[in-house]
């Protein structure tokens, strides 16, 4: 099932398939290990905020919610 990643549950899991949104921000989200093909799994939501935190390569990374909804994953069940 193809979602963002800003829908995504906590613990779950899934691959990355695109990042969308201008040159520089897709550039930088790769340099942190959001490249296509790779695992993802969403640590957590913070309401406060508006920031997820989710874990690629080995790293927890924080990200907005409105910047997690330009990433598209493949959620496993």
């Amino acid at each position: 099932m193809i979602t963002t990643l800003a829908a995504m549950k906590t613990n779950q899991t899934g691959i990355l398939r695109r990042v969308e949104g201008e040159r520089g921000y897709r550039r930088r989200l790769m340099e942190l290990g959001f490249v296509p093909g790779t695992d993802v799994r969403m640590v957590r939501t913070v309401k406060v905020g508006d920031i997820l935190e989710v874990e690629v390569r080995h790293s927890r990374v924080s990200l907005r919610i409105s910047e997690a909804r330009s990433i598209e994953v493949e959620a496993r069940a």
